[in-house]
């Protein structure tokens, strides 16, 4: 079965983003991006970088994790600022929205309904993983349905902002085993876990 995998960058006091939700990693981002980092990603992850990063950086990589992305309104609206209506051409790509009326893109599908549901029967289906890109709310909304974490740590606090999960996401607590990591020489790390009952 596929499973849903929450991979996202945090800072180390566990924000994604400013307050403002703003892309922090855009030319008036705060987020650091060095080297190592694009190399890593181009390497292991070429499938998670947006058209723009894969065109400028030559990555033509099919990918071998995911070949879905879902995000929320929020986040979808990012790129449409900046003029993208699909970041992620080369994926399948979902955006849950209840007050989104029509895709600004053919490619671009949206769900209006539960979350949850959607996914699980994005899992029944044959494919790769499904990657979920954020933000926060739609996090929140699938906290039960994710199967695994790959957090890109970055090496840098910022106080406050938008968290890894929607403060309004259910107390549940999870126990995760880390069942994969990678330390860069900049400081970031890509930190990788499973639930600590299917981690083995």
């Amino acid at each position: 079965m596929r499973k849903l995998v929450y991979c996202i960058a945090s800072t180390l006091d566990g924000f994604i983003a400013g307050p403002d939700g703003a892309d922090p990693t855009g030319p008036a981002g705060f987020w650091p991006i060095p080297e190592d980092y694009v190399r890593h990603l181009c390497e292991e992850y070429p499938e998670i970088l947006p058209a723009p990063a894969r065109e400028a950086l030559g990555v033509t990589a099919e990918g071998t994790r995911f070949d879905t992305v879902l995000e929320g309104r929020r986040t979808y609206e990012i790129g449409l600022r900046a003029g993208l209506t699909d970041a992620y051409p080369h994926l399948r790509h979902l955006v849950f929205s209840r007050t989104l009326t029509e895709s600004p893109d053919p490619a671009v599908e949206l769900v209006a309904g539960d979350p949850a549901a959607k996914v699980r029967e994005l899992k029944q289906e044959a494919g790769k993983d499904i990657w979920l890109l954020g933000g926060s709310e739609l996090a929140g909304s699938l906290y039960g349905e994710i199967d695994e974490l790959i957090i890109k740590l970055g090496p840098l606090t910022i106080g406050s902002g938008i968290p890894l999960f929607s403060p309004d996401t259910a107390f549940d607590p999870r126990v995760w085993k880390m069942t994969g990591h990678t330390l860069l020489e900049s400081g970031a790390a890509f930190l990788t876990y499973a639930p600590a009952s299917a981690a083995g």
